[in-house]
């Protein structure tokens, strides 16, 4: 009996969570109630509280990416096979049924309040890029690591929002060597070169 209820209160949760994605990732924040997240799931809304202790700590867990910590901290991992693990599990990782929303999106929809923002931008920055920005040894580390968060984040968008039908339809396998030879392009550090824009493939003038 307590295995039946500890299945129980595990299916209720992921049911929740499943439903908090979509609520949170159509109407934002503000626009969802904790009723209707409860009806979507087909519970009592006082099991929320029961166990997520309050809308905020809902939204909290249901925009978490499970990404490890120090994951660029191992020197025996280039920064594309570190992109790759990220590539996996930000962007082509499966966070609940068919029809749940990534994590990235809901947070996307509630940009309006300022604690989403920063959440969104801990997550991004501080949480899995800081790493980066150590292993690229350029000047402008930080940036080419954000650039790297830029590619991963464009890439969730344009399969779940947009909608894109290549990236939609790709593989992670077919994805993973285009993006880690953009991203060892940008390990590339030509003398000379930084910070100017390119010129064209013709010799002239890059477009202003």
């Amino acid at each position: 009996m307590a295995e039946t209820r500890r299945r129980d209160k595990a299916a209720t949760r992921a049911a929740l969570l499943e439903a908090a994605r979509r609520r949170f990732a159509e109407h934002g924040y503000d626009g969802t109630g904790v009723r209707d997240i409860a009806a979507d799931a087909g519970v009592d809304a006082t099991l929320i509280f029961r166990y997520f202790g309050s809308k905020r700590e809902l939204f909290a867990e249901a925009v978490h990416i499970e990404i490890p910590q120090g994951l660029g901290r191992d020197p025996r991992r280039g920064l594309a096979s570190l992109t790759d693990e990220l590539l996996g599990r930000v962007v082509f990782t499966d966070h609940g049924g068919p029809e749940s929303e990534h994590p990235l999106l809901v947070m996307l929809r509630s940009t309006g309040r300022p604690e989403v923002r920063s959440r969104l931008r801990d997550q991004l920055c501080a949480d899995y890029l800081a790493d980066f920005s150590e292993r690229f040894g350029a000047d402008d580390a930080r940036l080419r690591s954000e650039l790297v968060g830029a590619l991963l984040v464009g890439i969730g968008l344009m399969r779940s929002v947009v909608g894109s039908p290549a990236l939609s339809e790709a593989s992670f396998d077919q994805t993973r060597g285009l993006v880690a030879a953009m991203v060892t392009a940008l390990q590339d550090d030509a003398p000379g070169e930084r910070g100017a824009p390119p010129g064209r493939a013709d010799g002239g003038p890059a477009p202003g």
